[in-house]
């Protein structure tokens, strides 16, 4: 069996394989991509200009079933299955599979560096170095997530993908600390590979996905007649990322998207206000999100400085219901996934937290319920006798998950009575998150407002988002403010928990609000009481974004 591949390609494009229901690992081989699904037992060899598939392993695909990992070495293919390294030889083409070593665990990723084999092992939570000659242990490393890992060797480094963590780690190869790592623009990545394309002598990083995609499947037998329908997805994506080393922090892949908000005026009772102020928050520049153009919808409105943040300010001299407003901006967004690299070494000696920010930062200014028993008591069990800022950021957020599962209700309940009853949804895990900070004397703040759908390949269609989300950011000092999602990473019971967002947040997290309501309504100089009027009995909002390219990020910051 001879292994054909045509050189002509679109580098940077996604590649969707035909017929692979599970990518396990990929691995170039010259300028052929290899893939295992381990679901089916294919090898797979895949065109990248017009994704044309072929199985290289007609006759022995029932040996590579459960396989996983994929690395190429001297013409020698390599790959696990459950708890055993197998390889096999791609110049003779058989494909026949050789038994390298039999281990006590089950393996999932593998790659080959010289006289080395590395091999992860979900199960034991290492990354372990093998001799090439006998099989035997030299050394082990710590993996870096939780999830099924998979390998790459890239000169000094070892590159690990983690499907739960949704990140891509880059570690030293001799010592196995992490130098950084990169979130990625997809959910579940199980494999990665770097191709080298000699017109331009860059290296380019492939990662491979398999997810479960929900869609709406007509059943003309079906009792209403549409259903919902999961089905398996797969696909290689390119990988752009870029580490800033001073900043302490990498971007991956980001994203030009277009988002609007607007307000319809639309009273549910009689109302009648005069000199009114209709604030909105508008989105604000981080080191993840830069904003291209921003411009008024419907209505103009002035712009105002609070808190250093800007706002949108719509006036009307009478705002009664008998009228009718569409009011709201429109701004061109460049976002992307954003990890920070910071260790707690780096938090042993810090400078004092200001009396500006302890102020205004470690205070009950939002129902926080502080002064309670419960809480008080949370936020010392919370930390127990650690002293290191970073730790106790991560102990906090382990408590709560620890504490609290996921539930949307129709309004947040104080932080008090949300860990009471140990259900809530992101604004009540965040309140917790913030109370037990504060009373740490950890500098904190409510982030937000809106996730964009993940929908990357519906490129120039407005999606909607299902709800708002707010998340936190705690302050270091001497380096600044960090993020933390609220509950997202909260997806097993008793844990353990991924760490994507502790300090990283994914391309689709659109910043509104930094501390600031993101709306109010001001009426003679005065916030309006919820008791006389709120927004949600004045207005429908509606909310759209549209995906309009991706964006590769730039090489200095």
């Amino acid at each position: 069996m001879t292994l054909s591949f045509s050189p002509k390609q679109l580098i940077g494009q996604t590649i969707r394989p035909l017929v692979a229901s599970s990518i396990d690992g990929i691995a170039f081989y010259g300028d052929r991509l290899l893939a295992i699904d381990g679901r089916e037992g294919y090898l797979l060899q895949i065109e990248m200009l017009n994704q044309q598939t072929t199985i290289l392993n007609s006759h022995h695909w029932s040996e590579f079933v459960g396989a996983s990992g994929l690395a190429v070495i001297d013409n020698t293919l390599w790959f696990t299955v459950r708890d055993s390294i197998y390889f096999c030889s791609l110049i003779e083409g058989d494909l026949t599979p050789q038994l390298f070593t039999k281990l006590p665990y089950s393996v999932e990723g593998v790659t080959v560096y010289q006289s080395v084999v590395y091999v992860s092992s979900q199960k034991r939570g290492y990354i372990f170095v093998l001799s090439r000659e006998t099989g035997k242990e030299i050394t082990r490393f710590y993996a870096p997530g939780i999830g099924v890992e998979n390998l790459t060797i890239r000169g000094e480094e070892l590159w690990v993908t983690d499907t739960i963590e949704q990140t891509v780690y880059c570690l030293d190869r001799a010592t196995g600390e992490i130098n950084y790592s990169v979130i990625t623009p997809f959910e579940s990545p199980t494999g990665l590979a770097f191709y080298y394309d000699p017109k331009t002598e860059k290296e380019l990083l492939y990662v491979s996905y398999t997810f479960l995609e929900p869609s709406i499947r007509d059943n003309p037998n079906a009792e209403p007649q549409h259903e919902l329908l999961y089905s398996q997805k797969t696909l290689i994506h390119p990988l752009y990322f870029q580490y800033y080393p001073e900043q302490k922090f990498s971007l991956s892949n980001g994203f030009l998207i277009e988002l609007t908000y607007v307000e319809e005026l639309a009273p549910l009772d009689v109302v009648s206000l005069k000199n009114v102020e209709w604030r909105i928050a508008l989105p604000v520049e981080t080191h993840r999100q830069k904003i291209k153009y921003i411009e008024a919808v419907g209505l103009p409105f002035t712009e105002e400085i609070q808190d250093g943040q800007k706002i949108a300010v719509f006036k009307f001299e009478t705002l009664t219901n008998q009228e009718r407003y569409i009011f709201g901006w429109k701004a061109i967004l460049e976002v992307w996934g954003i990890k920070y690299k910071i260790t707690p070494r780096d938090c042993e000696k810090l400078p004092p937290l200001s009396t500006e920010f302890a102020e205004r930062y470690l205070v009950d200014n939002d129902d926080l319920a502080m002064d309670t028993e419960i809480i008080r008591r949370a936020a010392v069990e919370a930390i127990g006798t650690e002293t290191n800022l970073l730790r106790k950021v991560y102990s906090i957020r382990n408590y709560v998950y620890d504490r609290l599962s996921y539930g949307i209700k129709p309004h947040i309940d104080t932080p008090d009575v949300a860990l009471k009853r140990g259900v809530g949804s992101c604004g009540e895990y965040l309140g917790i998150l913030l109370a037990l900070s504060r009373l740490n004397k950890i500098a904190c703040r409510t982030v937000g407002r809106y996730k964009c759908p993940h929908f990357t390949f519906t490129k120039g269609v407005p999606l909607e988002p299902d709800y708002n989300h707010v998340w936190m950011e705690f302050y270091i000092p001497g380096f600044g403010w960090v993020p933390m999602e609220s509950n997202p990473d909260d997806i097993f019971e008793g844990g353990p928990y991924p760490s994507r967002f502790f300090m990283g947040l994914a391309w689709y997290h659109a910043e509104m609000a930094k501390e600031i309501p993101f709306e109010r309504l001001i009426n003679e100089g005065s916030p309006i009481a919820k008791t006389i009027v709120s927004i949600g009995d004045l207005a429908i909002n509606h909310v759209k974004f549209t995906i309009l390219e991706e964006l590769q990020p730039p090489e200095k910051f």
